[in-house]
């Protein structure tokens, strides 16, 4: 039995501040509770000052220190933050910070209930803590950046792959006032960017082809129409330098003398397109579908695709007489029973196209890269004379 005498000192595990000196009860299930209620935790573990863990009284001295742990393992008092800092575990994540940034700057919120004293009491019992004394915060470590950001310099930081409503969502949850209304109106903000920058729908476009006849100057420049549904529509004339009409349907519409200068038409489905004196230089077709398409104009008006990327670009069956095609990029392209009577072909990269049944008749190849092409079936002798490499 233990000598009632006796005194010792007991800590917080991994604590050197605010210990209570409690006389020795005769059992540990009593040296428990007494330490428990002194230190306002649920003691369920004793350590000496070097980590041996005790569960004995009888092996406790006069003037002994001891820490409680609430089950976790010893903390050396190394391992713990500095004075005035804390060591936050939030969901796996360790976050250090001041004890006044955490107390302070919002000092209602959960946090700062968690570690502002008063009388030598916490306000709110902080959590239970991990081998390296953090505190563990079963919250999601990325949210809570952004919250621990606001709280050191007062200012509202999210990175574009985090989402501010999970930010919202656990500023609500630590009590974090001043900022729920910012981030409310930030939220409301990036919704706004959002709408402004959506893509057209076929409504949109079909209102404002509705208002305005062939003839007018319409532009569309620089607009997002990705993945639009332009099926069938007249749209001659348009000016779309620049705009994104990525993954659009396209199909059996009337792009004729339209200006794609730098646009981008990549996946987007062209089959039976009319293109007649189409202005594209560098616009973007990589792997379109311009199937059965018309780019010869019968006035003469040469369709311009010069520098174009047409990288493994389906355009079997087109008509595509006179057009330029210099420079342009056909790399892997389907050319099979294309007319490319007087074509310029001149610079352009053909490596791996398949040109089988096409009608090339005086069509310029002057140092076309024609690696690997396939020629079969051609309509017309492929002229030698012309530089090819």
């Amino acid at each position: 039995m233990g000598d009632t005498r006796r005194r010792v000192t007991v800590f917080r595990n991994g604590q050197a501040v605010g210990g209570k000196l409690i006389s020795l009860p005769s059992t540990f299930e009593e040296l428990l509770n007494k330490a428990g209620d002194k230190l306002s935790i649920d003691a369920k573990r004793i350590f000496a000052k070097f980590g041996g863990e005790v569960d004995d009284v009888d092996l406790i001295r006069d003037d002994d220190i001891l820490y409680v742990s609430t089950g976790e393992n010893y903390i050396s008092k190394a391992s713990t933050p500095s004075d005035g800092w804390i060591t936050l575990n939030v969901g796996g994540k360790h976050f250090t910070t001041s004890k006044l940034n955490i107390t302070e700057k919002e000092p209602f919120s959960m946090l700062a209930r968690m570690f502002a004293e008063e009388n030598d009491h916490y306000l709110m019992k902080p959590s239970l803590r991990d081998s390296t004394g953090a505190y563990l915060i079963d919250r999601s470590p990325l949210y809570f950046e952004p919250i621990l950001n606001y709280l050191r310099n007062g200012q509202i930081i999210i990175d574009k792959n985090v989402n501010p409503r999970g930010v919202l969502e656990e500023a609500e949850f630590y009590g974090i006032e001043t900022m729920v209304p910012q981030l409310e109106t930030y939220i409301q903000n990036e919704l706004a960017k959002t709408k402004d920058n959506a893509p057209l729908t076929r409504k949109e476009v079909v209102r404002v082809l509705i208002g305005t006849t062939t003839n007018d100057d319409l532009r569309f420049q620089g607009v997002n129409l990705e993945g639009a549904d332009l099926y069938k529509l007249d749209l001659r004339n348009i000016n779309f330098k620049y705009a994104c009409l990525t993954q659009c349907n396209l199909i059996g519409a009337n792009l004729s003398y339209c200006c794609l200068e730098r646009a981008d038409l990549s996946h987007s489905n062209l089959e039976g397109a009319q293109l007649l004196g189409v202005k594209a230089l560098c616009a973007n077709m990589e792997g379109a579908n311009l199937k059965g398409c018309n780019l010869e104009d019968p006035s003469g008006i040469r369709t311009v695709f010069e520098g174009v990327n047409l990288r493994g670009a389906n355009m079997e069956g087109s008509n595509m007489a006179g057009v330029n095609l210099r420079v342009a990029t056909l790399k892997n392209a389907n050319l099979q029973n294309c007319d490319l009577r007087a074509a310029v072909l001149a610079g352009a990269d053909l490596e791996n196209c398949d040109l089988s049944g096409s009608d090339l008749q005086e069509a310029n190849l002057r140092g076309a890269n024609l690696k690997d092409a396939t020629f079969e079936f051609m309509l017309t002798p492929l002229h030698m004379s012309q530089t090819v490499r």
